[in-house]
């Protein structure tokens, strides 16, 4: 029989991965609860069980006394010397109690509590093993439809996708496998309650960690997201090392990175753009992919103003104002995106001055903000402007024709 516990607690050990210990620990209390049942008191008792053999005693320490008025806790003189002449009146005698005298009930109470242990050991272990995986993205099955909500089957257990947490454009079917993020793991009396999001940005940023070995060793840096889940993220990434790119590694080969988590968010449009610390650089750069003009940005306020090609004003804000709010949630600042011409017509925007392209702090070079290799001198900027401006004048001047040659011709 014993050989036959350690063999069932083996096998328990490695399915539901419960430790031996805590079943041997269940069943040295679910003994004691038997001893309870069965005398009426427990307070007097003790139990063990070996570890390597699985033999157990139980054992009930009584007083020496003449009279016997509690037969659990007292033991009378005359039965105390038969065990050993050497006890006298208030020594405490050992006495071995044989498990099978206790009846049915109490047998019944014993496995009851062991059943319980295993029980409340498979639940604890399950907790541990998805609280562990909290703010992760873990892969499941669509199990069935709850209402409105979705269970997921995540293998030993089963998670809740609510309606708030499901993309509005993607359409779920039973067995379908699909990745999600696990948001909060609770524990319960029923074992741990899992709820998993495919909205947060949060997925975005896990799968591109599960995708880029760069990002996953931390030579890329995610350095922000902004999701309009089903539609489409800006993801801002820096590279800790000058020898990679970091929106090239985030890309992949033709595109077989971010097109596998593109295909994973069904379809769900993903913009990568470089940081930079610089925030006019920085929205330029979010802004992306529409071309602009000058930004310039207040830090104090979080605001900046951003002029842009007529033909990118479109573009710049996006479908529904869609780019620009990613923009403005990426980059923190509130962003008022206008035309060349409604620049112009506003007094805000002349022409290309060296003075007004970014708006930085004076600890940047221009190195640093027009690429190396493309610095230009503040001079030469003012003398190419000014030549361009007597060409344009140059230029009105020859169409200005009078009209009586215009007849004549």
């Amino acid at each position: 029989m014993n050989t036959e516990l350690l063999e069932s607690l083996d096998i328990l050990e490695k399915e539901k991965n419960i430790s031996k210990e805590a079943i041997f620990e269940a069943i040295e209390n679910s003994l004691l609860t038997a001893c309870k049942n069965h005398f009426g008191k427990a307070d007097n008792m003790t139990v063990n069980v070996n570890r390597e053999t699985g033999d157990f005693e139980v054992v009930a320490a009584k007083t020496v006394v003449d009279v016997v008025e509690d037969p659990v806790m007292e033991i009378s003189l005359s039965e105390a010397k038969l065990i050993s002449n050497s006890y006298e009146l208030g020594d405490t005698v050992n006495i071995n109690i044989e498990s099978k005298e206790f009846g049915r009930i109490a047998t019944t109470n014993a496995k009851n509590v062991i059943l319980q242990k295993i029980r409340e050991e498979e639940r604890k272990v399950l907790f541990d093993q998805f609280y562990g995986k909290e703010k992760d993205v873990v892969t499941g099955v669509v199990q069935r439809f709850m209402g409105k909500n979705i269970s997921i089957n995540l293998g030993k257990t089963d998670a809740i996708l609510s309606e708030n947490e499901q993309v509005k454009s993607e359409h779920y079917t039973p067995t379908e496998r699909i990745k999600v993020y696990v948001l909060e793991v609770k524990d319960t009396s029923r074992g741990p309650k899992i709820f998993v999001s495919r909205t947060h940005p949060e997925l975005v940023k896990r799968l591109f960690e599960s995708e880029v070995t760069e990002v996953r060793e931390g030579i890329v840096e995610i350095k922000g997201i902004a999701r309009e889940a089903g539609s489409r993220t800006k993801i801002a990434v820096y590279s800790n090392d000058p020898d990679v790119d970091a929106v090239g590694a985030c890309v992949g080969l033709n595109g077989s990175r971010v097109n596998a988590i593109v295909n994973e968010l069904h379809g769900e449009k993903i913009d990568i753009i470089n940081w930079n610390e610089n925030p006019a650089m920085l929205i330029e750069n979010a802004l992306s992919p529409a071309k602009v003009i000058y930004v310039i940005a207040d830090a104090d306020e979080k605001t900046a103003n951003v002029v842009v090609p007529d033909y990118q004003l479109s573009l710049a804000i996006g479908k529904e104002g869609q780019n620009a709010r990613l923009a403005a949630r990426l980059t923190g600042y509130k962003i008022d995106i206008k035309s060349e011409s409604q620049a112009k017509e506003s007094g805000d925007f002349i022409g290309y001055n060296e003075e007004d392209y970014y708006e930085y702090d004076e600890e940047y070079s221009d190195e640093e903000y027009y690429g190396e290799g493309d610095y230009l001198d503040p001079d030469d900027f003012e003398e190419e402007y000014e030549e361009a401006a007597e060409e344009t004048d140059d230029t009105e001047e020859y169409i200005e024709v009078p009209e009586s040659e215009t007849s004549e011709e």
